[in-house]
């Protein structure tokens, strides 16, 4: 290839001896690169600083036939009214004595069932509160396949854990635990540090 052509594809900088000055292509993308990572982190915490507070662990104490004292059990939830509802999973709530809500800031809030549907897996309990942070519920429809999602719950009771992960497909389908088969469900890329169910809440950036 003659000099006059290879110089055409070079960096912008002294083309004559083919150095690259200061300033050139490869920091200029340096610097694009520190930006959209600044963007991502901002996104981020914008989302865990405003529905972080929403999110709630939940502690559950079960009736243990034939055994002294209760089971515990453990979950997470999210604060979807000021008045204290709260929804979870069914099998979170399943045969509970006991429910507490321990919010962000280490107030716990006893909860009562109001309503279960197993065949979903979808719970709302109701904490004795008012004036709550809470979230607003969006709508799964408007989601897509690579969108950003961040994932904020107890896994382990590990309060307040965040991941974050991308919508990795749409419209699968799972066996609840009577057997019945949801569908419709969110797939997301987001690997938590228990492979238990119900540990954590997503939400879209």
């Amino acid at each position: 290839m003659e000099e006059s052509n290879i110089r055409r594809f070079m960096p912008t900088g002294d083309t004559s001896s083919g150095s690259t000055a200061p300033g050139s292509m490869s920091d200029q993308m340096e610097a694009q690169d520190v930006e959209l990572l600044d963007a991502y982190s901002r996104a981020v915490i914008s989302v865990v600083e405003s529905i972080g507070p929403a999110v709630v662990g939940i502690s559950v104490r079960r009736p243990s036939p034939g055994y002294i004292g209760d089971l515990a059990g453990a979950g997470s939830g999210v604060i979807i009214s000021p008045d204290g509802y709260i929804l979870t999973n069914a099998h979170v709530v399943h045969q509970a004595r006991q429910l507490t809500a321990m919010l962000q800031n280490g107030t716990a809030l006893k909860c009562s069932i109001i309503g279960s549907d197993p065949a979903s897996d979808i719970a709302v309990i109701q904490a004795n509160a008012s004036d709550l942070e809470h979230a607003s519920l969006g709508d799964s429809a408007k989601l897509r396949v690579g969108q950003l999602i961040i994932a904020i719950g107890n896994p382990l009771g590990l309060s307040s854990t965040v991941s974050t992960g991308v919508v990795s497909a749409l419209g699968r389908a799972l066996h609840s635990i009577d057997g019945r088969l949801i569908e419709n469900i969110i797939q997301p890329s987001i690997r938590a540090i228990t492979q238990q169910r119900a540990c954590t809440r997503i939400f879209e950036s």
